[in-house]
């Protein structure tokens, strides 16, 4: 029993420190000497390295950001729970979140992190693979007609739960499917909440939209 509950423990500490590597932070400053958080918007994600340091730098970003959600809810394999049962899901669900904070909140990066996007993306992919493909599709769309990254990923965030309560329910296992519907809300709460800042800009018009080119200016991001 004891074994038991300090591998959980072991494995849910192993996701925070997998979700805490800031990958935004660690390409600027080894790559380019330069810390994100210091310009554009100061956040360390995907979206702010593409503002700062262009498109180059923050594909490989947001692709190991993905990975390390993804990696991070694997773990689950290591409990040695049985395949798509309430307790496996429940645990993915777990080291996800998890993981998620720790992109949030970084234990490597003073605590000053990302909004969790690209991370959760990763976790919901391996938990719910269909409904993560057509949540990016969705983004993806939204993002060429709106150029705005922030408002695609709250419109993405908000269709995941209606993708699995709705669309999806029905093909759920049944030991899955409550525990799953519930991290549907959560994860679609937690983008919509760590993009409050965005929401309000976006009211008032002061969004920036996002440009597809090579490394911009970063004078003129500061």
């Amino acid at each position: 029993m004891v074994g038991t509950i300090l591998l959980h423990a072991g494995l849910i500490i192993a996701a925070y420190l997998l979700g805490s590597i800031s990958n935004a932070v660690w390409v600027g400053n080894l790559l380019y000497k330069i810390d994100v958080r210091k310009h554009g918007s100061k956040n360390a994600g995907a979206t702010n390295v593409l503002r700062v340091l262009g498109w180059k730098a923050a594909l490989p970003v947001f692709i190991l950001d993905i990975v390390k959600g993804a990696v991070a809810v694997s773990l689950v394999f290591v409990a040695g729970y049985t395949r798509e049962t309430n307790p496996f899901v429940g645990f993915q669900i777990v080291l996800g979140l998890t993981a998620m904070l720790g992109h949030i909140f970084p234990i490597f990066a003073s605590f000053k992190g990302g909004k969790g996007v690209a991370t959760i993306a990763g976790v919901i992919t391996a938990i719910h693979p269909s409904a993560m493909l057509i949540t990016f599709i969705i983004f993806a769309l939204s993002l060429l007609i709106t150029h705005y990254v922030s408002l695609s990923s709250i419109i993405a965030a908000a269709c995941f739960p209606f993708l699995v309560i709705v669309v999806f329910g029905n093909w759920l296992n049944v030991a899955e499917t409550l525990t799953l519907k519930i991290f549907s809300i959560v994860a679609a709460g937690i983008i919509v909440v760590t993009h409050r800042k965005n929401i309000r800009r976006l009211r008032r018009g002061e969004e920036t939209k996002i440009v597809f080119r090579e490394r911009p200016s970063v004078r003129a991001m500061s």
